[in-house]
């Protein structure tokens, strides 16, 4: 597994979602329809593979946002940090590479 160190910009536009909220599924769904956004760096829970295909489901009408919710309450994501540009790729650092050991 690579390592990597990322060193704070305040010039980078910067958008952190604490837990998934309404505003989290609105970016979410903003981005997986093509709409652009402007940050740098977004960071928040990661829409893992079921998560996704809730999302995927309220996209195509399957059901309500109501009904997303109801679903993914009982889902805990991971925490994901996304780079989207170059100007954010330039704060990362490169520290090594770690074997696992089984």
């Amino acid at each position: 597994m690579n390592y990597y160190e990322y060193t704070p910009n305040e010039k980078l536009r910067i958008h952190t979602f604490p837990e998934m909220t309404e505003e989290w599924l609105d970016f979410i769904v903003a981005c997986r329809t093509g709409k652009p956004h402007d940050y740098d760096i977004v960071e928040g829970p990661m829409a893992d593979d079921t998560i996704y295909n809730y999302v995927q489901g309220f996209i195509d009408g399957k059901f309500s946002r109501a009904a997303f919710w109801e679903l993914a309450r009982f889902k805990y994501p991971t925490h994901q940090i996304s780079f989207h540009t170059a100007r954010s790729l330039a704060t990362l650092k490169f520290l090594g590479v770690k074997e696992y050991e089984e």
